[in-house]
């Protein structure tokens, strides 16, 4: 029997149950893999929500916000990029508070406004976003009103090329998306499309570093305070990339692999076979790397990686997400 996924039992974290110092008003309503975090601000400019998690967990982000809100109205929503984890439970939030205002980052708003699919890259890896609207953008360089404070909103090229990360200064709080993760950082996307990219990731952990954060809320995972050695580990695994480019490739390949079984949880062969060679991405990844093996065996021995790592279990021509 396949185990349970504790992504399907989001925990809400207020900010006062972390052992960190936050800023008044916010709650950090950590997800599981799946799913981005969600940060909920609430304070003299309004109540405002930072990122929506993905599709498949929309009741569960409605229920957090709603529960984290108490009754008020959520008026801000506010994407630091436009990846199907980070904007998926937009669709829902839009429609369950009418007077919300969606804020996102300016680089795809023409993808959004038209809604191409493909641009977003939501049909290219095989993932699921509702259409949404938005009513802004968020231009690095400004300043934004969240809660009680003023955040700055600084451009984070690397994991996508469009994304942002937010800073208050007084309290030295970082909002760092997939930018910076305590482990580590985001797939680098762009690499993926052939762009060289590695340079943009070296440039945004530089910006953070000098923005000396005191604490981290990253896209995934418990906010953090040791933000030198998670820095560490990020040039580290960054070098490691530099140095070998396939190793990047086959760590994007089983990102998407396993963000499709935690969707799923349980698939046939044939169905994971037919979602992968319908991923643009995948078929790309495997045709570059360069053992040569035809896509199907490219495939197994993606899931073979899985299973032996812990993250899959194999019953036959069952995949299960472990």
């Amino acid at each position: 029997m396949h185990k349970s996924n504790p992504n399907m039992r989001p925990a809400a974290l207020p900010a006062q149950h972390i052992n960190l110092t936050l800023p008044p008003g916010i709650t950090v309503l950590e997800r599981g893999w799946l799913s981005s975090n969600n940060i909920v601000i609430q304070g003299a400019a309004g109540t405002a929500l930072i990122d929506s998690a993905y599709c498949t967990h929309a009741p569960q982000t409605l229920a957090l916000v709603a529960a984290s809100l108490q009754g008020q109205p959520l008026d801000l929503l506010i994407n630091t990029h436009l990846h199907s984890d980070h904007c998926g439970g937009n669709a829902a939030l839009q429609a369950a508070y009418p007077g919300l205002r969606t804020l996102i980052p300016p680089g795809q708003a023409q993808f959004v406004r038209n809604w191409d699919a493909y641009a977003l890259s939501y049909t290219p890896t095989g993932q699921n976003c509702p259409q949404f609207g938005f009513d802004d953008v968020l231009r690095p360089g400004t300043e934004l009103q969240l809660g009680d404070l003023s955040w700055q909103v600084h451009a984070a090229p690397g994991h996508d090329p469009h994304s942002v990360i937010l800073f208050e200064p007084a309290s030295r709080t970082l909002v760092s998306a997939d930018a910076l993760w305590e482990r580590g950082f985001g797939v680098v996307f762009p690499e993926l499309d052939g762009d060289n990219a590695f340079d943009e990731v070296s440039a945004t952990l530089d910006l953070i570093e000098a923005l000396q954060p005191a604490t981290v809320i990253p896209g995934h995972g418990k906010p953090f305070t040791d933000v030198a050695q998670a820095l560490v580990v990020a040039r580290q695994r960054l070098d490691g990339f530099l140095k070998n480019p396939l190793r990047h490739i086959q760590y994007a390949a089983k990102v998407m692999l396993k963000f499709k079984l935690l969707a799923s949880q349980t698939m046939m062969r044939e169905q994971l076979q037919a979602w992968a060679q319908g991923s643009d991405y995948l078929v790309r990844l495997f045709a570059r790397q360069s053992d040569g093996l035809p896509f199907e065996q490219s495939l197994d021995a993606l899931v073979q990686d899985l299973v032996r790592s812990g993250a899959a279990t194999r019953h036959g021509n069952e995949i299960h997400n472990a």
